[in-house]
């Protein structure tokens, strides 16, 4: 992008569209709106979940169709059968999942042409995209939020741009990247992928569609500073103030409006800006006094000043939160001022206020919300217009109905621009008295209007957002297909689909519904969000109907995407609660985890920062669709021994073979024996069929079949690979275990008994060492004797030492080498140490488990308080799997509700279970 302003005149002949031949852009969207509205006359069709609130005309209005419809989008099935490849499963796919950590900054023209509340920087998901596709490949987001999935398809057939990546492309078009020996090798083709985009929200699916669709550069300049000439020409007089000595006239840059407050003392009216700001310190105070009084105040002991005010617009009287100017910052010249509003600047406001109605401006009453309610209870905001002044509406109104007049398309200037000019603007006091210029900012991820309000000039907003729009220069507006509906109900044929890279809501991070409000106001299109995959108190939805929705959503993902291909799923948010939810949605869904890695966006929103819910580094799950041959074999096999050796042997095809951080080698978790038994489970569970052997049956038969190398297993092909790494690294991947229930305790004594057969006291305190602060709420924290004894084998000194306490002797004490077993001096040393048994005896010590912790499953079947507060993990899952496999969904449902919704949602197996009890119950099965 050297010149923004290079030549790239959209097309005035003939255009093509879906293999029709138009002979003009203005003839194929005239073909395709009388297409959409007869669509929009079908009753049925407005029925479509997640359908948006708006009248036929406000749809119309918004869309480029078949490219963009403000709803559900019914050429897209058009769209795939054009450009997609119909599933051949002869056609050889093979892809390890892309395990690289990535990291990408957000200072990026494209990234920063238009705000949103969380996005993904478009040159990470091209990695993601070039890895697992090929040009023409068609790529779903279902959740697309501004569409850099749509940018990065596109500029996956940009050589410069995937060359910023780190990435060589040679003359043939081959990608290539460096190996860690610094060997080029090829895994990727340059060229575009085709893409659908789909959002709930009509603000998040405008915008998608136009960050993916060009304009002329030179039209678009040439049209925006007459538009802003003709805006200034009738409201530059509302920006304007005297200079501080008379003489001349400034340019308002921005207006600084404070709360007031009532001393509870004396009830004086007090201005917050006088009282509370620190200009020295560049801070507000948290004590003050009153002015009138002297009191000893705070701002939390003081009420607000209210007014009484009759809106022109609505034509009604509402009670508003008081403030008043207290600093303008202007310009004269190039040379910035600012002063305390004097006589003129307040009768220019009062001015503007009795202003009648000239135009069109939303209206549409603030729902009520989860991050609604603050602006609503704190400044009286009731309705969309109350997020700006008078000042900045009449100027926003007359900026609307101009750019709407002179092309659609550069609405996504006006959405741009409006989150600068709203009442949620704040002064950033630290930087300002800094002398750092004055930085306004307005918070993301929340409604907030700060004591301090900062008012924007609209004029000098637009003009600065006009370069932020010339990055659409390069997009090309035939490759993305925008759709506006619900990823519940997907207007996409199965096995359609190349790859899914999605980015969805996450519990209760953010409100997307109502933080896109204001924006679809003004676009007259909103968000239904009845299908919104939230947790969200005022909408009545929990953690439970979240998982439910994201469930649903999941398995629309799984029926569109082609057998053995991968969705990638970025995750960002700490409970362990929600992580269940999606990792548990993801699997019920029919998808099988492979890889988790991290991804880091750079400089967090204003939730990512400040709140527990959120996080700074996000993760990354890569997971894939099983190949019909799998399923295939599985439903002939019957759940037999057999099918679950070719479940796990194909689930080693699909995981990371190598994973390198550093120059150094990493532990892949899902080679785990324990992460694979869990994944096998999950297989059998999503399949109704029992897990036909133990624990212990199943490691066994692993150590059998495959290869073990540090505590992974692989393939015989994968192996030699590893080794080849392995040797070049001088210390073995680590795995790093965290103590939090009964069962990864279990899992630590058995990893630390392998390496250091022990006695209980050397044991003790290594093991007391692992129970902090990570231990389950609500799970019994158990004894280490009784751990000890229902799962590993101690020699009490009769007969051989057991090779694995005699071949940890041996290596560590000299004086215990080349004994024999049966040597005095080796039974002394071995007598009492704990260690692991072998399969056949580890799996007689399971079974005596298992009936233990069945046995105590009934005390809480016969429990008949509100809530078990404490429990203990293994006595549920194994209660659970039992009743699982007798089909007594009753009994897993009954001892669900028994228990605090965290033990339940804070564990995979027990959540599983019980959402499948509850399908199975309501299926009637």
């Amino acid at each position: 992008m050297n010149d923004l302003f290079q030549n790239h005149a959209a097309k005035s002949g003939p255009v093509e569209c879906l293999g029709q031949t138009f002979p003009s852009d203005e003839a194929r969207r005239e073909h395709y709106l009388k297409l959409l509205a007869e669509k929009l006359k079908d009753p049925t069709f407005r029925k479509i979940e997640g359908f948006p609130i708006a009248s036929d005309e406000d749809i119309l209005n918004l869309s480029d169709p078949p490219y963009y419809t403000a709803c559900p989008n019914p050429f897209i099935e058009d769209f795939v059968r054009h450009y997609g490849k119909p599933y051949d499963s002869s056609v050889h796919y093979s892809k390890e999942p892309f395990a690289a950590d990535v990291s990408e900054g957000k200072n990026d023209p494209i990234y920063n042409a238009h705000s949103y509340h969380t996005k993904v920087p478009h040159k990470a998901i091209m990695r993601y995209i070039l890895h697992y596709t090929q040009p023409g490949d068609v790529v779903f987001d279902g959740f697309c939020g501004t569409g850099m999935t749509g940018v990065a398809a596109q500029l996956c057939g940009d050589s410069s741009a995937v060359a910023e990546l780190g990435y060589r492309v040679d003359e043939r078009g081959n990608v290539l990247t460096r190996d860690e020996e610094g060997a080029l090798q090829g895994f990727s083709k340059i060229g575009k992928r085709k893409v659908i985009l789909n959002d709930l929200s009509s603000a998040a699916t405008f915008i998608s569609h136009n960050y993916n669709t060009p304009i002329d550069v030179h039209e678009f300049d040439a049209e925006s500073k007459k538009i802003i000439a003709e805006v200034e020409s009738e409201f530059g007089w509302m920006y304007q103030t005297r200079h501080t000595d008379g003489s001349q006239v400034g340019k308002i840059n921005f207006t600084v409006w404070s709360d007031v407050f009532l001393c509870p003392e004396c009830t004086g009216e007090i201005v917050y800006w006088d009282v509370a700001v620190d200009k020295d310190a560049g801070k507000a105070r948290e004590d003050f006094c009153c002015p009138h009084c002297s009191a000893a105040l705070s701002k939390r002991n003081m009420d607000r000043a209210w007014s009484s005010v009759f809106d022109k617009e609505v034509s009604g009287t509402f009670r508003q939160a008081k403030q008043v100017p207290v600093l303008i910052n202007y310009s004269v010249g190039k040379k910035r001022y600012e002063k305390v509003p004097d006589q003129f600047d307040l009768e220019l406001i009062e001015k503007v206020s009795d202003l009648e109605p000239a135009r069109w401006v939303p209206t549409a009453p603030l729902p009520d919300g989860y991050n609604t309610r603050q602006p609503m209870e704190s400044h009286g905001v009731r309705h969309a217009h109350h997020f700006y002044t008078k000042r900045n509406l009449h100027v926003l109104a007359a900026f609307r109905e101009k750019i709407a007049k002179a092309n659609p398309k550069y609405l996504f200037w006006f959405t741009s621009a409006l989150t600068w000019v709203g009442r949620e603007n704040r002064l950033h006091l630290g930087n300002y008295f800094g002398g750092g210029g004055g930085v306004i900012t307005s918070l993301r991820g929340t409604w907030y209007i700060a004591s301090l309000s900062v008012e924007t000039s609209v004029l000098e907003r637009f003009a600065l957002r006009t370069r932020a729009q010339l990055v659409r220069h390069s997009m090309d507006g035939t490759n993305a297909f925008v759709s506006c509906g619900s990823a519940t109900a997907l207007p996409i044929g199965d096995s359609s689909i190349d790859y899914i890279f999605i980015d969805p809501p996450f519990g209760g991070n953010l409100m997307y519904s109502e933080l896109n409000f204001v924006w679809e106001a003004w676009l007259r299109v909103v968000t239904n969000n009845q299908q919104e995959a939230i947790e969200n108190k005022v909408q009545g939805k929990g953690l439970n109907d979240y998982r439910l929705l994201m469930s649903r959503c999941f398995k629309e993902a799984f029926r569109i995407l082609k057998p053995g291909r991968w969705m990638t799923v970025e995750f960002s948010n700490t409970q362990a609660s929600v992580w269940n939810a999606i990792q548990t949605a993801i699997q019920e869904a029919g998808f099988v985890v492979a890889n988790v890695s991290a991804l880091d966006k750079g400089k967090g929103s204003f939730k990512a920062v400040t709140t527990t819910t959120a996080v700074k580094q996000d993760l990354v799950i890569s997971a894939y669709k099983p190949n019909g041959g799998l399923e295939d074999r599985f439903s002939k096999q019957g759940g037999s021994e057999d099918s679950v050796w070719d479940f796990v042997r194909t689930h080693l095809k699909y995981l990371p073979t190598v994973k390198i951080r550093a120059r150094e080698l990493e532990f892949i978790s899902e080679r785990d024996p324990r992460i694979i038994f869990d994944r096998m489970v999950a297989w059998f569970v999503r399949h109704n069929t029992p897990v036909p052997m133990s624990t212990q049956e199943f490691q066994a038969g692993l150590i059998q079949r495959f290869v073990e190398r540090d505590g992974m297993v692989f393939l015989p092909e994968q192996v030699a690979e590893y080794d080849k790494k392995r040797m070049q690294v001088a210390v073995a991947p680590q795995m790093e275990m965290f103590v939090s229930d009964e069962r990864s305790a279990i899992d630590w004594l058995s990893d630390f008994l392998k390496r250091r057969p022990s006695t209980y006291q050397e044991i003790s305190p290594e093991f007391m060492g692992q129970l902090g602060a990570g231990w389950k709420k609500h799970e019994v924290k158990p004894e280490l004797a009784a751990l000890l004894e229902d799962n590993f084998l101690k020699y009490d000194g009769t007969g051989e030492v057991p090779s694995q306490i005699h071949s940890y002797l041996s290596s560590n004490h000299k004086d215990q080498r080349g004994l024999d077993k049966s040597d005095p001096t080796l039974v002394a040393k071995a007598k009492d140490r704990w260690y692991v048994p072998d399969p056949n005896k580890a799996q007689d010590l399971e079974k005596k488990r298992e009936k233990a912790l069945l046995k105590e499953f009934e005390t809480y079947k016969a429990f008949t308080g509100r809530k078990i507060k404490e429990s203990r993990l293994e006595v549920l899952r194994a209660g659970f799997r039992a009743a699982w496999a007798a089909k007594d969904y009753q009994t897993i449902i009954g001892i669900a509700n028994k228990l605090p919704e965290e033990t339940l949602q804070e564990d995979e197996k027990l959540l599983t279970l019980y959402d499948l009890a509850l399908t199975r119950t309501e299926d009637g099965i």
